[in-house]
């Protein structure tokens, strides 16, 4: 009796130590931030961008499928390295920074690896934190306006 109820206790801090995941599936497009305090940037990594699709979201963090865990050389996890994050949500797209804390590879096929890769979300702005709030509390229900518009009325 007592173990259970330490299990339960246990299992209820670390349902309240994170913010609560919710199984979606949207496109995102992925790609470097450029590197502080270089007035030449020559990375390898300009210009390059990788398509995944969310696996799981947070109002802390993103996980992430993509078919690679680097782009050219550079790892999308590790050396605190901030990525560009924009997803592509129902109504419209939400940009954000991120920083990949950890990645595993998983097997779709013999022929197929895909990589899941946590994010911590970083840096948002208020109004992208807005529209990614609003979607995790509501899914894709249509979001009402901020400024509604004058009524039509019969005088």
């Amino acid at each position: 009796m007592i173990r259970s109820l330490v299990t339960r206790l246990t299992g209820l801090i670390a349902e309240r130590s994170h913010s609560p995941r919710k199984k979606y599936a949207v496109p995102v497009k992925l790609w470097f931030e450029r590197e502080s305090g270089r007035l030449i940037h020559t990375s390898t990594a300009d210009g390059l961008f990788m398509n995944g699709q969310t696996v799981d979201l947070s109002r802390t963090g993103i996980g992430i499928m993509v078919a690679s865990i680097r782009m050219k050389e550079h790892y999308l996890v590790g050396q605190e390295r901030v990525l560009n994050l924009e997803i592509d949500l129902p109504r419209e797209k939400v940009r954000m920074q991120v920083v990949g804390r950890r990645y595993e590879r998983e097997s779709i096929h013999d022929s197929v690896e895909r990589y899941i890769v946590g994010m911590e979300i970083v840096n948002i702005s208020d109004y992208d934190r807005e529209v990614y709030e609003h979607f995790l509390r509501h899914g894709a229900k249509r979001r009402r306006a901020v400024n509604p518009g004058l009524e039509m009325g019969g005088n």
